[in-house]
């Protein structure tokens, strides 16, 4: 088992930042591929990026390209998302998600263990 805890949501306006913190606890968090996703009230949930177990490789949703990047500290048992030039569309839940494989994806169901998620929201 391992524990995820989101922190780092808040109110934001268009154009600024953010950073998004993912505690893990229990189980070796370094053996695990994670992932960043979103939900927004009334859509269905989104993949927003994902990070291999060492950092080596990093996968991102169109939409966030350029904007967002995900970060890991395997002392740390972190994951971050740094959030730069948000827009409303950002708004949403986001939750991070373990991967046993260590590979992390961008299909939720690879995903054992999800973290409660994190409230953002992006003023216009």
């Amino acid at each position: 088992q391992v524990q995820l805890v989101e922190s780092g949501g808040g109110l934001v306006q268009a154009g600024g930042s953010l950073r998004l913190s993912c505690a893990a606890s229990g189980r070796t968090f370094s053996r695990y591929g994670m992932g960043w996703f979103r939900q927004a009230p009334g859509k269905e949930r989104e993949f927003v990026a994902a990070i291999s177990w060492n950092g080596g490789t990093t996968y991102y949703v169109d939409s966030v390209k350029g904007r967002f990047t995900i970060s890991r500290d395997n002392a740390k048992d972190t994951v971050y998302l740094q959030m730069n030039s948000v827009k409303p569309e950002d708004t949403a839940v986001y939750h991070c998600a373990a991967d046993d494989s260590g590979y992390g994806s961008s299909r939720y169901d690879k995903y054992e263990y999800w973290g409660q998620g994190t409230q953002v929201t992006v003023s216009s």
